[in-house]
């Protein structure tokens, strides 16, 4: 899976993110449109998290799917 084809089919995959990180609001989501760099700012926002365990966060919810 590639981020592409997440970006492309955001909706389905919105629903994903909100599933891994329920602390993310539907808005957050909304904002994000499939933009990865978008995604892992509301992460580091609402996690606390750093700008590199964001991205790593994202790499295994990538894996994953």
């Amino acid at each position: 899976m590639n981020w592409d084809q997440i970006k492309g089919n955001w909706k389905q995959f919105a629903g994903k993110a909100k599933q891994q990180w329920a602390d993310l609001t539907d808005d957050d989501l909304q904002q994000a449109e499939g933009d990865r760099d978008v995604l892992e700012g509301k992460i580091q926002e609402r996690y606390g998290d750093s700008k590199e365990e964001a991205k790593k966060k994202v790499d295994n919810w990538m894996a994953g799917l």
